[in-house]
């Protein structure tokens, strides 16, 4: 059920009053089983996130595992929603409604079959490429303006195979590539809070998965 124009507003707008919260989702499936699929990158990359900022994603409600901290003295809610990526947009829209926070600092991290393996890209807003856990949130929203951290991972040559591909798990090369990849996305997130997008993207759009593995080198 989309959300009332009252309410709407209220994510546009925000809560006055109230110190500015950043929430950042990372897509997946929970449990084991999915842990280290294609389409769990998101998760991946929130955990590294986490881990970073010393973070506990620990807290157990709201459709979703969270925890909440600073970045450089802003205040950050990193979020695993628990429900399968197609319902996604449920723990976004209660922790959202929740926090009363502004729809403008909602920053989802996705996986994305329409980029190349490694490739990080930034963006506000725009269509879902059939991605299930966006358009559970576009849904569940009522709009499609918040910034995405897209990370790619291909896509097979017989599109017949998109659904068991992003359920399966990293070839064995792909997999020794990851980290970069993971660590410049956790990365761009920041950047996005700290800057802004415009910004964060000059600084990551301009690398790939080759420049990255020298970097880690």
């Amino acid at each position: 059920m989309l959300l009332s124009n009252w309410t709407k507003i209220f994510f546009r707008r925000g809560h006055e009053g109230m110190q500015e919260m950043y929430l950042i989702f990372g897509l997946g499936n929970p449990g084991n089983r999915y842990r280290l699929t294609r389409h769990n990158i998101g998760f991946m990359v929130l955990e590294k996130l986490a881990a970073g900022l010393e973070i506990d994603v620990k807290q157990k409600s709201f459709n979703a595992l969270w925890g909440k901290g600073k970045l450089r003295g802003k205040n950050v809610l990193l979020a695993l929603p628990q429900t399968y990526m197609n319902l996604s947009g449920r723990a976004v829209r209660e922790l959202l409604t929740f926090f009363k926070a502004d729809i403008n600092n909602l920053i989802v991290i996705h996986d994305d079959l329409d980029l190349p393996f490694g490739t990080v890209r930034l963006k506000t807003g725009g269509g879902n490429a059939g991605h299930k856990g966006l358009e559970s949130i576009v849904e569940n929203l009522g709009s499609s303006d918040f910034v995405r951290v897209r990370i790619g991972i291909g896509k097979p040559a017989d599109k017949a195979r998109i659904e068991s591909y992003v359920l399966e798990r990293f070839e064995p090369q792909e997999e020794a590539e990851l980290k970069p990849v993971i660590q410049s996305a956790a990365d761009a997130t920041s950047e996005i809070i700290l800057s802004d997008i415009e910004r964060a993207m000059v600084k990551y759009h301009t690398k790939n998965i080759s420049n990255l593995k020298k970097e880690d080198s």
